[in-house]
């Protein structure tokens, strides 16, 4: 028995691993470096490409909740990207290059997985996974659009600047984490009303990168809008977003500010650091204008300029079950993004959901279909419902899951309703015995 996994990203390294672990062979198709997509900078898999993060680490949040059911399920990136976690607060942010270098590794002294440095063009017979991501090659995207009979549908991605720390002044900038939460791990350049002002201006007024005719009816995904986005709709817009001051108390004055930029580790080194929400399709010299227009910033060295690309996903709701199954050819699986999950920690999880399922599928087994009391049935059966009209993608969210009742005067207690998902989810996959 073997398996085709066609990317070796996020979702297709996980998917690998799942079914190795289970006896199978695997043959991993990777084009890079032969071919690149042009947001990806090395050859290693699992490569992170935006920021560095995986999102809430705890409970309280639905993608931590996603996290744990991972860990439950014996997920096998969560457990490198534990080992590669740098300081981030109440996140779980990772060194970029120390997690793909383990994954690589990993699967490459792995005697189960066979890699294929190579562009598949069509989908292969022969059981398959498909996780060739948002950025999937024009060749493979023409057979699975044939495939599904139906249209690519399209949304942006953006990319955050990555600066050195070393060209940080700190006697503007602080360290502190949003409401004391954690260690004190994200660097906040703080800004008075006029400094604001003078930023925003720069921001507006700013030429962007020119899209080209193809991409111009592609969407913005909501989560990942660039900043310049965000700043059109108000001025105030970005002060209630990713420049919010509320929690970030700079001890040497004792206040808030008027509006603060925050940075993320980006790597062990702690040599690197993120902008917290700065994806940005501005052209690089108006990038420069711009960050080092922010206090604390202003001799800064950006070592990698934010970029935009667009994305890819298919009409999932129209394509597969809930299992990640295609509806069409039962031997065929797709995860990650390209089913119109988003974010780093959904591609992880349905990469091991369509792993396991498709070692399911080979040996005769019933298919898992997780129902909607976890997070990651939610999110499967969301994109898997037929009965979208205008499917875009999502990330995991308390919105998607099974309403649960709480009693009434705790109604808008988010907190206690977290802790009952939580409760109910894990109790119900402790209770079953999957994959």
């Amino acid at each position: 028995m073997e398996v085709n996994v066609i990317g070796a990203g996020l979702a297709g390294s996980e998917a690998a691993l799942q079914l190795s672990k289970r006896g199978i062979k695997v043959n991993l198709f990777e084009m890079r470096p032969e071919k690149s997509t042009g947001a990806h900078k090395t050859d290693k898999f699992a490569e992170f490409v935006c920021s560095n993060s995986l999102g809430a680490s705890d409970c309280s949040n639905a993608s931590g909740l996603l996290k744990k059911e991972m860990e439950l399920l014996d997920g096998e990136l969560i457990k490198i990207a534990r080992d590669c976690a740098v300081p981030a607060g109440n996140a779980l942010a990772i060194d970029r290059e120390l997690f793909s270098e383990s994954v690589t590794k990993k699967i490459e002294n792995d005697n189960n997985i066979n890699v294929i440095r190579e562009e598949v063009l069509q989908i292969p017979d022969g059981c398959t996974i498909i996780a060739s991501g948002p950025l999937t090659s024009n060749s493979l995207a023409e057979s699975i659009k044939e495939f599904t009979n139906s249209v690519h549908l399209h949304f942006f991605d953006a990319i955050a600047p990555i600066v050195e720390k070393d060209s940080i002044n700190f006697e503007k900038a602080f360290w502190a984490s949003r409401y004391d939460k954690g260690e004190a791990s994200y660097i906040n350049c703080p800004m008075n009303k006029e400094e604001y002002e003078n930023f925003y201006n720069i921001l507006i007024n700013a030429p962007r990168i020119e899209l080209k005719e193809f991409e111009k009816n592609a969407k913005f995904f909501e989560s990942c809008l660039p900043i310049e986005v965000l700043a059109s709709r108000g001025v105030d817009t970005l002060r209630f977003g990713p420049m919010k001051p509320v929690g970030l108390v700079d001890k040497r004055t004792g206040s808030e500010n008027y509006a603060v930029v925050q940075l993320r580790q980006d790597n062990s080194a702690q040599t690197l650091f993120n902008l917290v929400g700065f994806q940005t399709n501005l052209k690089w010299a108006s990038q420069k204008e711009l960050l080092q227009s922010i206090p604390g910033l202003e001799n800064v060295n950006i070592v990698r300029y934010g970029v935009m690309h667009r994305n890819t996903f298919i009409n999932s709701p129209k394509i597969l079950d809930a299992s990640l199954q295609s509806r069409k050819r039962k031997d065929l699986f797709f995860a990650g993004q390209l089913t119109g999950t988003e974010g780093y920690t959904e591609s992880i999880a349905t990469g091991m959901l369509a792993g396991i399922n498709a070692a399911n599928y080979l040996e005769g087994k019933p298919l898992i279909v997780l129902p909607k009391v976890t997070m990651l049935g939610a999110l499967t059966q969301y994109i898997s419902d037929a009965n979208h009209e205008k499917f875009q993608p999502i990330n995991s969210n308390w919105g998607i899951v099974e309403y649960i009742e709480l009693p009434k005067k705790e109604r808008k207690n988010k907190k206690l309703k977290a802790e009952m998902i939580t409760k109910r989810s894990i109790e119900y996959i402790m209770s079953c015995k999957l994959g």
